[in-house]
């Protein structure tokens, strides 16, 4: 039998689908990945294929909407799938799902499965008044075609289903199934003690981790700090991530000016974030909406405490008052509140991150994650 998963950035397969694909393969199954530019990323691709899998190069624009490159993707994908014919396709990301479904659906794959790990820039401010862009109505359009194709949808957090259905683009013709985000390795991100300042007391250092783009609430994070910084300049603000094409990305301006003015410790691009994570206390993600963040239950995997919006994706990590607090979308007053909280009482960030370390053993376990996901495909 031939699993076949289809991806836009190959980093990710071994990242997020790294654990799912090991055990589809203990299940017996020969697997194919299909990634673009995989120059870029040699080291990946090598150990892929050191697994035992192997990888195909598809010609996909990650960003853009150039009509001519998506039909050339898509019919690249389609000649692929016909050759190594899998039995099951799951498909994840914006252009995978849309793309890679309809070419396996072409290439009359049996079983084909779409998973929705975040809804990004092709759904913002859709349920504002003054309704949806040119591009948004493109693309849901293609993901109705998609979806409708598909033997059955995957959702990392009830509220993008509850969307999705909202703007028509997922029918009762297509089951759909919420599952726990990606899970999280919680052997791999284990508890270890809280950062400890020259008392031997805690130290509050909040973190974040991210993309740099204004939807992940970046500019929020730097503002707090900026508030908190003029009352308590001992207080720590960590950032980890990059700045990539995204049109919601932030400026290297901005970035450098936190840098300069001392706002933020910017740790840059980190391939393990672990010692991000346990070098600060509180870890922070002011997003404005998420598929379900991993970052998040990593954090929460190493005990630690949690400050995330009250948004679709973030709220189910967080129960406000015992691993966390919720705060509302944009807010920087609101988010100031919630870190002050820690810092008037540095013992809160020890009490929730044990609480934090409860929740991802009992709710976002990779194992668990993962074989509900393989039950609902039909493997196991």
């Amino acid at each position: 039998m031939v699993f076949c998963i289809i991806s836009s950035y190959l980093p990710s397969v071994l990242n997020f689908r790294g654990k799912l694909l090991e055990a589809i393969h203990a299940q017996g199954f020969e697997i194919h990945i299909l990634s673009p530019d995989l120059e870029q990323f040699a080291a990946e691709h090598k150990q892929l294929e050191n697994f035992g899998y192997y990888v195909h190069a598809i010609p996909m624009q990650r960003t853009g909407t150039n009509p001519i490159a998506d039909l050339k993707t898509l019919w690249a994908m389609r000649a692929i799938i016909t050759k190594i014919k899998p039995d099951y396709v799951l498909a994840y990301t914006i252009k995978p799902v849309i793309y890679g479904t309809l070419a396996a659906w072409l290439a009359k794959v049996p079983q084909r499965f779409a998973l929705i790990t975040g809804l990004g820039y092709a759904f913002q401010n859709v349920e504002a008044e003054g309704g949806r862009s040119i591009f948004q109505k493109l693309v849901h359009g293609l993901y109705q075609q998609a979806l409708a194709r598909s033997s059955k949808a995957f959702f990392q957090n009830p509220d993008d289903l509850a969307l999705f259905k909202q703007l028509n683009l997922i029918t009762q013709v297509t089951p759909a199934v919420v599952v726990n985000g990606s899970g999280v390795n919680v052997s791999d991100f284990n508890v270890v003690p809280l950062p400890l300042d020259n008392t031997h007391q805690i130290r509050i250092s909040f973190l974040l981790i991210a993309r740099l783009l204004g939807d992940k609430g970046v500019r929020e994070f730097a503002a707090a700090a900026a508030i908190i910084k003029q009352s308590n300049p001992e207080v720590e603000f960590n950032l980890v991530g990059w700045i990539d094409e995204n049109p919601a990305a932030i400026s290297q301006q901005e970035l450098d000016h936190w840098v300069a003015e001392k706002t933020v410790n910017y740790w840059g691009k980190l391939s393990d974030v672990r010692p991000a994570i346990a070098e600060s206390s509180i870890y922070v993600l002011p997003s404005y909406r998420e598929g379900t963040p991993r970052t998040v239950l990593e954090a929460m995997a190493m005990g630690r405490a949690i400050i995330t919006t009250d948004a679709p994706g973030c709220r189910e990590t967080v129960v406000d008052g015992e691993n966390g607090y919720l705060v509302p979308v944009k807010s920087v007053e609101s988010l100031v509140e919630a870190m002050r909280k820690f810092i008037d009482d540095p013992e809160l960030a020890e009490k929730m991150g044990q609480r934090s370390r409860e929740i991802a053993l009992t709710k976002y376990d990779v194992h668990e994650v993962n074989k509900h996901m393989m039950t609902e495909m039909g493997l196991i």
